[in-house]
């Protein structure tokens, strides 16, 4: 076959190749192309496109212009471009570091990892914490939205006593009422923050308007402010999104005549402004205790403003209300010979369900109102300023019992208790203002710096009143033909339906108020993922005041007292990356306890400060000190969908006071008897110290794309390790020293597991173990009592009828296990009894 030539024209034309195809515009190369088109439509053509007469074709080839000469750009205009890029650069960097746009619902928790609900990966102070979890040397639990869903946990009790490390504690000090949690074995009752300000009033918290639940563990002044010796609990409120508008409504009937709506509606108004908005309505009883009702009522209302990409304006409103009948527990068993273990009462066979109230005058009714406003402004790429506003009120109105000072009898279904009622009437107001600025800068040496600088002034007061002729009602009936009362059966309490009386306050409320000026500075500097470096200083101004009444040789005084301390407080950390899903951390962190801290106190033998009354020696003693060092490492795993982490820690407390009791033989310099009393008194001591160690673990995320876990384990040893004061038992502990410390489990485990069969089914369970815990004084088991170990079991199974509804089946304490969740300090204690098995359906709606 001949070779196949195409025209001369056309050869031409294919063989085009302009010298700079840039320089010879689009024409030349829309010419180019045609022409090679033409060439390859001939060659297909075989023989036939040979031997056919074609017109000549001409092709008007572009002329190639030349290049023109190349400007060099000026000094400013280098200067310029380079300033652009490096925006550019701290701007991307700066996305990567936020957390993750949320995904999937439009209700998704935006500090949660979209594809692992249970695994939170930033918590909400993200200039104070800046880096991921993962990459933050400090131990931190985060309770997500899921997470508090799936343990069906309704309050914030509910949700920390089944998570290991936490244990509750009862009230103190005359407040009997209210969440009281030990953390690392450090009592963390006024250590609870809302959006990172400190809630001071000692309340009970709902989670109908909670996102996230974040407990800080170790000390963290630094951070937070006085206080925080074991740990802090920081709630996260749900926050209005502009993103899509959503319409959320949970149904739940259960058990013990247990009925519960919540609503969540979210309306986006305009791109630019979104108003969130929720309520709740319960009325329930408790299981497995009888008359006890835990009703609530609250809703809430926040919006979100953003006017511009560099502004965003915040603010909501909570208001809650829980009323019902209260539940002081059951007594404590103390047998009258040391053979033989004492107990709670319900495991020597008195029912379980007994209640030691009064059901015609014991009630309670505590609330809160809590407004916020927000604004943060991006000034630069580099700088954001925001400014935080809060305005509270908290109330505690309450009359109980507590079943306390059992007489044990032979029979011991003849045993009989006294009745002690213990009221309040406690309104707490806070004005609290947060301003910080946050810089984000690269060094010389490398390094990518978040440094934050912040500004605080709180204002906290609060006024304590009492109920008036309450303690007659509690002796007890019949009476003994002297006409003396027999007491209160334990086994058969019969004051249940005595006739209630108008309540009449004292008018005598014990005054107290907290001033707090701070100042604190920290940074955390990242060099290329391999090593960050944190630290900062605060510097708190604190000044108490408080005044009240009291009685000195059967006179009523009125007193006063107040005391100002200047506080520093600082906190360092190493974290090494050896790969970018895992790091290895050091961290110190040091915190204070300052005389009156503990807001509820009305003395200083409860954490607060006592008035100095006419004659009264002065009883301001220094901060106690706390030190911790932690080491730890923490690993994301399977698609880094899953977290792991684990730390040796230890915590150190200086300075600690503690009390005794004294007669005027027994008064020494320290502890002078006070002048115009008589019997014993108590003193409070300070320079006790303890020292808490132990290992925390914990996992949360995903095992699989149908596995989700979540828990914890933490093992701890505690030591009063000085003392001033002998035991408060003589008999059984002649010292404090060496003793372990009380109120807490010093091992605790938790394990929420939830497996997705398919796309309809969902099931899933929690196990819960604490072990014993001690009873005592000022922190020291030194009274012999305690409350036993146990586990606990939950199971739950979820249907999702379709993408709008879904129900869920929850059982509580599956096998009905008898259990306690604290008891109370003195040597004949009153013992908080856990609920019994309780089932729930929840009915969802989400649109």
């Amino acid at each position: 076959m001949g070779q196949v030539v195409a025209p001369k024209s056309l050869r031409s034309a294919a063989a085009f190749n302009p010298v700079d195809e840039k320089s010879a515009g689009i024409s030349g190369k829309k010419v180019s192309a045609v022409a090679s088109l033409i060439a390859v439509a001939s060659v297909s053509s075989g023989a036939e496109a040979q031997q056919s007469n074609l017109p000549q074709v001409t092709v008007d080839a572009p002329v190639a212009r030349p290049r023109p000469t190349a400007s060099k750009p000026t000094p400013d205009q280098v200067r310029a471009r380079n300033a652009l890029r490096r925006a550019a650069q701290r701007q991307q960097a700066a996305q990567q570091a936020a957390p993750a746009a949320p995904s999937g619902p439009a209700d998704a928790n935006p500090y949660a990892d979209p594809a692992a609900p249970y695994k939170v990966d930033h918590v909400q102070a993200g200039g104070k914490f800046p880096e991921k979890l993962v990459d933050t040397p400090k131990s931190i639990t985060v309770l997500s939205k899921e997470v508090l869903e799936d343990k069906n946990a309704t309050s914030l009790k509910q949700a920390i006593l089944s998570t290991a490390g936490v244990t509750l504690g009862s009230g103190e000090g005359g407040n009997a009422f209210g969440d009281r949690f030990f953390i690392r074995g450090f009592d963390a009752r006024n250590d609870i923050f809302i959006d990172g300000v400190r809630d001071s009033g000692v309340s009970v918290r709902e989670n109908f308007f909670t996102e996230q639940v974040e407990i800080l563990r170790g000390p963290g002044s630094t951070f937070s402010g006085r206080g925080v010796a074991g740990g802090a609990i920081n709630i996260v409120t749900k926050e209005a999104k502009t993103g899509k508008s959503f319409y959320n409504m949970d149904t739940t009937f259960g058990t013990d005549q247990t009925k519960r709506v919540t609503l969540d509606v979210n309306q986006v108004i305009d791109p630019t402004f979104a108003v969130r908005a929720g309520g709740l309505f319960q009325d329930a009883d408790v299981a497995g205790r009888d008359y006890v009702k835990d009703n609530r009522n609250g809703a809430f209302v926040a919006t979100t403003w953003k006017p511009i990409d560099a502004v965003k304006v915040t603010a909501n409103y909570i208001h809650t209300e829980l009323t019902g009948v209260p539940d002081f527990g059951v007594p404590y068993y103390r047998p009258s010979t040391s053979s033989t273990a004492g107990g709670p009462f319900p495991d020597f066979g008195a029912n379980r369900n007994n209640w030691y109230g009064q059901i015609n005058r014991d009630f309670y009714r505590t609330g809160q109102d809590i407004g916020t406003l927000n604004a943060e402004v991006q000034i630069s790429p580099d700088l954001t300023v925001s400014n935080k506003f809060r305005a509270s009120r908290s109330t505690q109105n309450y009359v109980g019992t507590l079943p306390e000072s059992p007489v044990v009898a032979n029979p011991l279904s003849a045993s009989t208790l006294t009745m002690n009622p213990q009221s309040r009437l406690q309104i707490t107001d806070v004005l609290a203002n947060q301003t910080e600025a946050t810089y984000k800068f690269q060094d010389g040496a490398g390094f990518k710096h978040t440094a934050l600088a912040g500004i605080e002034v709180d204002r906290e007061r609060s006024s304590i009143d009492k109920y008036l002729g309450l303690t007659s009602e509690g002796n007890g009936i019949p009476t003994t033909p002297s006409g003396s009362p027999t007491g209160v059966s334990v086994f058969a309490p019969q004051d249940t339906y005595l006739p209630g009386k108008a309540l009449a306050l004292a008018g005598l409320p014990t005054k107290i108020g907290i001033d707090t000026v701070s100042g604190y500075v920290m940074d955390s500097a990242n060099y290329h993922d391999l090593l960050i470096l944190n630290g900062g200083f605060r510097y708190d101004n604190y000044k108490i005041n408080t005044s009240g009444y009291g009685t000195i040789g059967g006179v009523s005084q009125f007193g006063q007292q107040s005391a100002e301390f200047l506080i520093p407080n600082f906190n360092l950390g190493l974290t090494l990356k050896p790969l970018p899903n895992g790091s290895v951390y050091v961290a110190y962190a040091t915190s204070a306890n300052p005389v009156g801290a503990e807001f509820d106190g009305t003395s200083t033998a409860y954490g607060g400060l006592t008035p100095v009354l006419n004659g009264n020696s002065n009883q301001i003693f220094g901060p106690e000190k706390n030190k911790a060092i932690e080491v730890g490492t923490k690993w994301e795993l399977f698609d880094r969908h899953l977290l792991l982490t684990a730390a040796l820690f230890q915590t150190e407390k200086e300075n600690a006071r503690e009390s005794q009791n004294i007669t005027p033989a027994t008064a020494t310099a320290t502890c002078p008897y006070p002048p115009a009393t008589t019997g014993t008194v108590s003193c409070i001591t300070a320079g006790a110290a303890y020292r808490i160690r132990g290992i925390d673990l914990g996992v949360g995320g995903k095992l699989t794309d149908k596995w989700s876990v979540f828990g914890g384990l933490v093992l701890m040893e505690s030591e009063v390790t000085k003392s001033l004061a002998p035991s408060a038992n003589k008999t059984l502990y002649p010292t404090n020293v060496g003793l372990p410390l009380a109120n807490i489990a010093h091992q605790s485990f938790s394990l929420l597991s939830k497996y997705q069969i398919n796309d309809i089914w969902e099931l899933g369970g929690q196990a819960v173990y604490r072990s014993k815990i001690y009873g005592g004084t000022l922190l020291a088991a030194n009274q012999g009592t305690s409350i036993p170990s146990y586990w606990r079991f939950d199971m739950f199974a979820e249907a999702k009828i379709n993408k709008n509804w879904q129900v869920k089946l929850f059982v509580n304490n599956i096998f009905d296990k008898r259990y306690y969740d604290a008891l109370y300090q003195s040597a004949a204690p009153f013992v908080l009894e856990a609920p019994g098995r309780a089932a729930y359906v929840v009915v969802s709606a989400r649109y």
